[in-house]
C-alpha cells in the first residue's frame, strides 16, 4: 500500500515535470517565433522599398505573418486567457468520465 503511494506520488511527479517542461518548450518556441518575425519584417520592408518603391508588396508578408504569430500566441497563451486552458480539458475529461461511471453503475 505504502509502495503504491509512492509510485503514485513518483508519476505524479514525473507528470508535473513532463507537463511544465512542454510549457516552456511552447513558450520559448513562441518567442522565437516572434523574434524572427521582427528581425525579418524590417528587412522585408527595406528590400521592397529599395527595388519596388511604387508598389508596397510588403504589407502581404507583414500581415500574413502576423495572423500566423497571432495564432501561436493564441496557442500557447490566448485559451488560458479566454479560459480553454489544459487544466480547463483535463477537467472536462475527469467530469464526462465521472458522468459515464455513474451511468454505467447505474445500468448494473
Amino acid at each position: 500500500m505504502i509502495t503504491e503511494i509512492k509510485m503514485e506520488a513518483n508519476f505524479t511527479k514525473e507528470h508535473n515535470y513532463l507537463k511544465a517542461k512542454k510549457r516552456v518548450k511552447d513558450i520559448k518556441g513562441f518567442y522565437v517565433h516572434l523574434f524572427v518575425y521582427l528581425l525579418t519584417m524590417p528587412i522585408v520592408i527595406i528590400v521592397n522599398l529599395m527595388f519596388v518603391p511604387g508598389f508596397h508588396f510588403f504589407w502581404f508578408a507583414v500581415l500574413g505573418w502576423f495572423i500566423g504569430v497571432f495564432f501561436h500566441w493564441l496557442a500557447v497563451f490566448g485559451f488560458n486567457k479566454i479560459g480553454f486552458s489544459k487544466e480547463w480539458e483535463e477537467n472536462k475529461i475527469k467530469e464526462f468520465m465521472q458522468e459515464q461511471n455513474k451511468y454505467n453503475k447505474r445500468g448494473k
